[in-house]
């Protein structure tokens, strides 16, 4: 499998290219730096500079160019207003047209659960960060795209547990951004799961066992 991963360089991205790398697959990504993309380069991995904010959709789609799936899992983390906007708004928008502009058909966002913190009280731009979210999901959704649309619960460093809860709907708890990468490997390489919101918490079962348990029949 080919993989574009718009995010390459966060926790959840970097994890991803290395878990498929580790499969045997080709992962290519976007960063903004030259020395970014060296790094990347003498880990197997190739990747473009550019600025999503930036880049035209011409461009984007040239960068992806003939991939199997893109994965963006770059966000601003609850940021300023202007960096959401530009990156989990405008810059999902941007990379669902250029999907559509260089023929790729599948699309996975790493997106996040909307009850996430909803018992704390949380500044403006948080909750603007968690409208913007929605928003994304709300586009690729109605996308033609073969979309696929994963909520994890607050994410946590460290090594992963191997099992997980994945269903329509979960409860929203804490996962590792490890064992969110393992998961999302594992769909990307279940073809028969596609046009499904798929919500991701720490749980008892494998990952394997999950994944094929939410293909429909």
């Amino acid at each position: 499998m080919d993989v574009f991963i718009i995010g390459i360089t966060g926790g959840i991205g970097g994890l991803l290219a290395q878990k498929l790398r580790s499969r045997g697959d080709t992962v290519h990504g976007l960063v903004r730096r030259d020395d970014q993309q060296a790094a990347l380069a003498t880990r197997g991995v190739v990747a473009r500079v550019g600025d999503l904010s930036s880049m035209t959709v011409e461009q984007l789609a040239a960068a992806f160019g003939d991939v199997d799936v893109i994965v963006f899992s770059a966000g601003s983390n609850g940021g300023s207003k202007e960096a959401t906007t530009a990156i989990d708004g405008d810059g999902v928008v941007k990379a669902i047209e250029a999907a559509g502009r260089a023929g790729v058909e599948r699309f996975a966002l790493v997106s996040v659960l909307p009850e996430s913190w909803r018992e704390r009280e949380l500044g403006e731009e948080v909750e603007y960060y968690f409208a913007v979210k929605k928003g994304a999901d709300v586009a690729l959704s109605r996308s033609d795209l073969n979309w696929l649309i994963l909520r994890p619960s607050l994410l946590l460093d460290g090594p992963g547990t191997g099992t997980v809860s994945l269903g329509p709907a979960e409860f929203h708890g804490e996962i590792t951004r490890d064992d969110v990468a393992a998961t999302l490997a594992e769909l990307l390489h279940e073809p028969r799961i596609g046009r499904q919101i798929l919500e991701l918490d720490t749980g008892s079962t494998p990952i394997a066992e999950a994944v094929r348990a939410n293909v429909r029949p």
